[in-house]
């Protein structure tokens, strides 16, 4: 059976031939999934055209439309199933969410949306507004060395108690298999061991460390990271066990490996967190590859 049967493409009306594109049609080809491309132009003054008659307007839509008809022969002529739309939207966050309720699709794919850091720290974009409420896998591409990935990285996290709780650590390595086996990929499975993490907070000093204890640790999680890697038949040269703050170890590691896909966890996170974001959304900014976000089973 195919790893996806609905494939859901938010196309950027700015961008026509984009990464996310080409990713979904390869995505919807291999699989024989269906494919819905939707074009959401914000009626606000960020696209210039507020001001502008009704008729600009209408024009700037019949032009996505002829754009999306005509690329919409091509694909349905390869026997890919296609539909497409293209609308305005007062908010294209709720619009696109919306959607997903309807189409219940397998994966949203959306191209990367680049934003400056100062941008982000007064904005919240609109591909984090996604990771934290898109209830469906989402599939965040940067750019495409080749139409289909050919190397898969499964990004877990044994230390963290409540990945083990909700399964999140399986869910992540069911998805990233199923897409590598679906793309004749290679699956490799990933853990960034921070040493700032191993020590112990003190009240009274400050931050201390307990003799051995990081090595302990160290070799605590290395050894649950192996038994997890085995149960899903992960060959060794495929395990990588990694030193480094997570965003950064995984952003060289994917630089110096030719990742495709990052597959990660998306915690829904609440007050304080919620502001500063998931590590998904700050790798998602620092990694040279494109994202697969999966979110926990609701309980």
């Amino acid at each position: 059976m195919s790893q996806y049967q609905r494939l859901f493409l938010i196309a950027d009306p700015a961008m026509r031939h984009s990464a996310a594109l080409q990713r979904a049609v390869a995505l919807a080809e291999t699989c024989g999934a269906a494919l819905h491309i939707a074009a959401f132009a914000e009626a606000s003054d960020t696209l210039g055209l507020l001001h502008k008659t009704e008729q600009t307007r209408e024009n700037y839509l019949q032009e996505h439309q002829k754009w999306l008809k005509d690329e919409t022969e091509l694909l349905r002529s390869k026997g890919i199933k296609v539909t497409t739309e293209v609308a305005w939207a007062n908010n294209v966050l709720q619009e696109i969410l919306l959607h997903v309720t309807e189409m219940q699709p397998d994966l949203l794919i959306k191209d990367v949306q680049r934003e400056p850091a100062l941008k982000r720290a007064f904005i919240t974009p609109l591909d984090s507004h996604l990771l934290r409420e898109c209830p469906v896998p989402m599939h965040l591409v940067s750019e495409v060395r080749c139409p289909l990935p050919r190397m898969v990285v499964a990004a877990v996290d044994p230390s963290q108690p409540e990945m083990q709780i909700t399964g999140l650590n399986d869910r992540i390595i069911e998805a990233a298999n199923g897409l590598a086996l679906q793309c004749d990929a290679e699956l490799h499975l990933l853990h960034a061991y921070d040493l700032s993490q191993t020590h112990l907070s003190d009240a009274g000093a400050g931050a201390v460390t307990l003799p051995g204890f990081a090595n302990d640790l160290r070799r605590s999680l290395h050894k649950s990271f192996i038994a997890l890697a085995e149960r899903y038949g992960v060959a060794p040269e495929r395990q990588h066990f990694i030193m480094g703050p997570p965003i950064k170890a995984m952003a060289n590691f994917a630089a110096h490996n030719q990742t495709d896909v990052i597959v990660m966890g998306c915690v829904h996170r609440k007050g304080l967190d919620k502001l500063l974001g998931s590590t998904t959304e700050h790798v998602l900014y620092h990694v040279p590859c494109s994202i697969l976000a999966i979110k926990p089973l609701l309980t």
